[in-house]
């Protein structure tokens, strides 16, 4: 069965990149393009158009639901259009949100089901890296593998999507182990550089892995110090020399400190790494049952709209 994708899309540079990386990485995947949308409350332009020549209130407001949704629509349209121009099996989502888009595609990754989330993000480091962004949120709610691609992406970096090594962060611990047995699933013909960076603690005795051994090579890497982003530096600079596609990590450690915001070498990691980074939560299947994708509630498709189907004609849409 493809590899089913729930992208995050909104029409943004960022997201353009995250279609284009996973067009590279997973060239036979499935991807569900979701755009989310709230009624447009807090826009005084849109409000003001939309409310001339009407009388009612009620009126006001179903005008300005059906105008969100239907230019969530084609934003989703137009992410499908770029993702089928790659090779890709793509349809549009359009996903009623009342905030936290995070939150709300984090939730659709599971009633879907999709086997993996990808999102864009604008590539902010160090003190410009803001936690509580889209990609933040969705990292931190997923029970699925999240996909963060960076943007900008320079030329080598996106040379090396197609066919570079992957970098596993490993670290001797369950979530580890984990994130590299994920990483071999969805890239079973990559070769998987296992990488334990040498942070001054004493290594746990490593979990059995499924991986083949032919398929994993085992680096040793000498740390700059002890903290997270140390961590996550010296993870950077192997994924940078191995010319690797991508880098895997776990999003809990191996002590409590490290399982604070899902993890502090995770979200180093996607802070301070110039390529696309998977995070593996500890509850990370990866493998769904149902065989097909289902429509989630407070979900369109742009036939729906072009039709003049509202909300309340498809079922309701869920708050």
């Amino acid at each position: 069965m493809s590899l089913r994708v729930l992208l995050g899309y909104d029409g943004s540079p960022a997201a353009t990149v995250a279609i284009e990386a996973t067009s590279s990485l997973f060239p036979r995947c499935r991807i569900r393009i979701a755009t989310t949308w709230a009624p447009a409350f807090a826009d005084d332009r849109l409000r003001s158009r939309l409310w001339t020549g009407r009388g009612h209130l009620d009126e006001f407001i179903a005008a300005m639901e059906h105008e969100g949704e239907r230019e969530a629509c084609r934003i989703a349209s137009t992410g499908v259009t770029l993702a089928e121009a790659a090779g890709c099996d793509a349809e549009p989502l359009a996903v009623r949100s009342l905030g936290g888009d995070g939150i709300r595609l984090a939730e659709l990754a599971d009633s879907l089901p999709a086997d993996l989330v990808v999102v864009g993000a604008r590539g902010l480091t160090g003190a410009r890296a803001v936690l509580g962004s889209v990609s933040d949120m969705v990292v931190h709610y997923a029970t699925r593998p999240v996909l963060v691609v960076p943007h900008p992406l320079l030329e080598a970096e996106q040379a090396a999507l197609p066919a570079g090594p992957v970098v596993v962060g490993f670290d001797g611990s369950s979530g580890a182990s984990r994130a590299l047995t994920v990483a071999h699933r969805l890239l079973p013909e990559r070769q998987l550089l296992r990488a334990t960076v040498d942070d001054g603690q004493v290594p746990l005795e490593v979990p059995t892995s499924s991986v083949p051994d032919e398929r994993v090579t085992r680096l040793h890497l000498r740390g700059h110090g002890t903290s997270a982003r140390d961590t996550a530096a010296a993870l950077a600079d192997c994924a940078r020399d191995a010319d690797a596609a991508l880098v895997v990590v776990g999003s809990r450690g191996r002590s409590a400190v490290r399982e604070i915001l899902v993890g502090s070498v995770a979200v180093a990691t996607l802070h301070h790494t110039h390529r696309p980074v998977l995070v593996v939560p500890a509850v990370a299947d990866g493998s769904a049952t149902q065989s097909s994708w289902s429509q989630p509630a407070g979900a369109s498709g742009v036939d729906d709209i072009a039709a003049g189907r509202s909300p309340e004609a498809r079922g309701g849409a869920a708050g």
